[in-house]
């Protein structure tokens, strides 16, 4: 069998899998799925090519996720702000979203998604956004801006109880 995944060498996918929270059946499966977003002969120097936001977005882990956009994002290492991916860049989004990433890495990363602005904050614009994406941006669905108000300052009152419990 010379697959994709066979191109991927021994001592990168130790070194994977010592960075990641991925095994290496899961690492070799994100390989062979990554090599799938190029082109035949992209697939030939794989680790140095980065694929376009518009194709990881077919994937359908991610093609109905109201955070999809951020999440590429997030993840992307690309100067360019495009969005696109490397298959390092892809490696992590897999592995912070495995089910073996610790509830730390997990959050600080749902953090990043949900900072709309890249401030470091999650203020009420984010919020505002963060809800828009989930229940949608159409006239049907959209809160009323005071319904909106009502949830953000139920929500940042809940939060500031939760930060007087002890752990």
């Amino acid at each position: 069998m010379g697959g994709s995944a066979s191109q991927l060498p021994r001592d990168l996918l130790g070194e994977y899998q010592e960075l990641t929270f991925l095994t290496k059946q899961e690492i070799l499966l994100a390989h062979k799925r990554f090599s799938e977003l190029l082109s035949k002969e992209e697939r030939e120097s794989i680790l140095q090519k980065r694929v376009p936001k518009s194709k990881i977005l077919t994937l359908p882990e991610l093609r109905a996720n109201p955070f999809r956009d951020r999440i590429c994002r997030v993840f992307s290492t690309s100067e360019d702000g495009d969005g696109s991916m490397s298959f390092e860049d892809f490696l992590d989004m897999l592995s912070v979203f495995s089910d073996s990433a610790t509830s730390e890495i997990k959050s600080h990363y749902a953090f990043r998604i949900f900072d709309f602005d890249d401030d470091g904050t999650l203020d009420r614009k984010d919020l505002e956004k963060l809800v828009n994406c989930l229940t949608g941006e159409g006239d049907e669905t959209r809160l009323s801006e005071s319904e909106m108000d009502q949830l953000i300052q139920n929500f940042l009152q809940d939060r500031a109880v939760m930060a007087l419990r002890p752990f």
